[in-house]
């Protein structure tokens, strides 16, 4: 019985997530990570299409990343 409620418990959700973010000049996009408590991501970005800084919008979420800062410190 225990082993069955193990396999039932539900699982941890990730820290971090990957999103699509996308240019709202030419769509060009690039895959970044936030926390997935966090708000949409929007910034401000160079891109190459243009050859000058655009509006970014996050478009989706693409998949949880699990100990994402563990394996990426920030220096």
């Amino acid at each position: 019985m225990l082993l069955t409620a193990r396999l039932l418990a539900k699982k941890a959700k990730s820290k971090h997530i990957l999103v699509l973010v996308e240019s709202m000049v030419t769509g060009h996009h690039k895959n970044l990570v936030r926390e997935r408590l966090a708000d949409k991501m929007e910034f401000i970005g160079y891109d190459p299409l243009v050859g000058a800084d655009v509006l970014f919008r996050e478009r989706k979420k693409l998949r949880s990343i699990k100990n994402w800062k563990e394996k990426n410190p920030v220096i």
